[in-house]
């Protein structure tokens, strides 16, 4: 099982930039976990991509209905004090935003404290350094 935070997620529904490896990822291993919010990160950038005419109605439609069953099949972990103060702390020392600090909080969360062997996958160059400086593999 892997973290996967939505940034990964995206470009599998609608296929952007990184689609192959990615869905290849999630072939080798279908158990994904996410923190609470990943699924209206999702849909928004899935709404926002249909807005700026990246996708069409059929494709954004096709897109919302993948994400809608996957979300079936993921672990999701839930907001609390604890991936509140995680977070907290990320943001202090990492160069984080108070969203991708919340990722990461609820991924070092999923794992009790320990990722040492541990894999997460996201397209965000801020969140990968720091996730990597905690001790995660860092995928794709």
């Amino acid at each position: 099982m892997r973290f996967w935070d939505a940034s990964a997620i995206v470009p599998i529904l609608i296929h952007e930039p990184g689609h192959d490896q990615l869905a290849d990822l999630l072939r080798r291993d279908w158990a994904v976990a996410v923190w609470w919010t990943t699924p209206l990160e999702c849909a928004s950038a899935l709404s926002r991509a249909w807005r700026e005419r990246r996708i069409d109605q059929a494709a954004s439609d096709a897109a919302v209905a993948r994400l809608a069953h996957a979300r079936t099949r993921w672990v999701t972990v839930a907001p609390s004090e604890g991936v509140l103060e995680l977070a907290i702390r990320l943001v202090r020392v990492h160069s984080l935003r108070a969203g991708d600090a919340l990722q990461l909080a609820a991924a070092l969360q999923w794992v009790d404290g320990v990722p040492g062997g541990r894999s997460l996958v996201t397209g965000d160059q801020r969140l990968a350094a720091a996730a990597k400086a905690e001790g995660f593999t860092v995928l794709p």
